[in-house]
């Protein structure tokens, strides 16, 4: 199991709409991303838009190549590139890893 942290910044004038979007994810995003391997998945957010992830998963590559191919990952970029600064493409692309190193297991 590989565990994955990464950052966005989300839009400060965006940031309770961005939350109020995470309050009711689509159930058939939320299927989705556990059917391609997404698990133990938060966002984070703090209050200058700083947005923290961190998912767990045995592939991150592989979990985000399937992503890419469901219908509804497409829609729910679409709908949530908006809220994003500095980003060059969807939101879903722009997330690059932390490098871990530190784990208390």
């Amino acid at each position: 199991m590989k565990r994955v942290c990464f950052l966005l910044q989300v839009r400060r004038e965006c940031l309770e709409e961005y939350k109020q979007q995470h309050t009711a994810v689509w159930p058939d995003m939320l299927a989705a991303l556990r059917d391609t391997g997404w698990r133990n998945y938060s966002l984070f957010l703090r209050e200058d838009g700083l947005l923290v992830g961190y998912l767990e998963t045995d592939d991150f590559e592989a979990a985000q190549e399937a992503m890419a191919r469901t219908d509804v990952n497409a829609r729910w970029q679409a709908e949530m590139a908006q809220y994003f600064e500095d980003l060059d493409g969807r939101p879903d692309e722009g997330m690059r890893p932390l490098p871990e190193i530190f784990h208390l297991d």
